[in-house]
């Protein structure tokens, strides 16, 4: 497990976009593993299951390293708050998809993986 703290940016609005709205947060100071993660972070002292990607985000011509974060079953703003999220357990690498409609359907499947609990 891997925990990585810091404050929640602005991003460009993507995951939204893809039904799953991200807490996007800077790598800069952690040194972690490219993917897609089953996660978890705690907000006002409820702990909720997340799903999580660090990289690039090469299928939107992403070009920074960050982590993403979609919290599951959380409706609000975090942006400028600190969190600190928990990588739990990675479920696959980080890749490009050749069509947003690709990216999309693997997001789906993604989150029903996390929701499941593996």
């Amino acid at each position: 497990m891997i925990d990585i703290e810091a404050e929640v940016i602005h991003g460009k609005k993507i995951g939204r976009a893809l039904g799953f709205p991200t807490a996007n947060m800077s790598l800069e100071g952690y040194d972690v593993e490219r993917g897609v993660y089953r996660s978890k972070v705690v907000i006002d002292g409820k702990e909720y299951r997340a799903m999580s990607n660090v990289g690039i985000r090469p299928s939107v011509g992403g070009k920074e390293l960050l982590l993403e974060t979609h919290v599951i079953d959380f409706r609000g703003d975090l942006y400028g708050r600190r969190l600190c999220i928990t990588l739990q357990e990675k479920i696959r690498d980080e890749k490009r998809f050749s069509s947003i409609s690709d990216l999309k359907d693997q997001l789906k499947r993604d989150y029903d993986t996390i929701k499941r609990g593996l």
